[in-house]
């Protein structure tokens, strides 16, 4: 590899760091760019090819798997679970998280889920993540 290509994952690595770290807060492109050190264009297109998903898609990703733990819970309404993961819209969020998990948050809480509750939460995060 390049020493640029080897420089330019470092900075992927901690523009992915920060999303994960703070998927609740207001992140946009352009933020988690500056991070990276890059312009947003470049970064999109960079982050895209080096984990196969658009920026805002990876983000989506984190806070549904975040939403998912949250409801199964149990103690937080949808309402509040789609704010307390950092999506300001309850219709988006709804749409998001039925694509990924193939169910509405509604139904998702409804379901058992007292198999995960005797696994640690790293392999429980493991089998319920989210993909396309």
């Amino acid at each position: 590899m390049r020493p640029e290509a080897i420089d330019n994952l470092a900075h992927l690595r901690r523009a992915r760091d920060l999303m994960d770290r703070e998927f609740a807060s207001p992140l946009d492109v352009a933020t988690v760019a500056r991070a990276a050190l890059m312009s947003t264009a470049h970064f999109a297109r960079e982050f895209k090819a080096a984990y196969g998903e658009s920026p805002y898609s990876y983000l989506m990703t984190r806070r549904i798997e975040r939403a998912q733990a949250l409801l199964r819970a149990g103690d937080l309404s949808v309402t509040e679970v789609c704010l307390a993961v950092g999506c300001s819209s309850l219709g988006s969020f709804s749409a998001r998280f039925t694509e990924l998990v193939g169910a509405t948050p509604t139904a998702y809480r409804a379901q058992d889920h007292e198999a995960l509750e005797r696994v640690p939460g790293c392999i429980a995060r493991e089998a319920t993540r989210p993909g396309r």
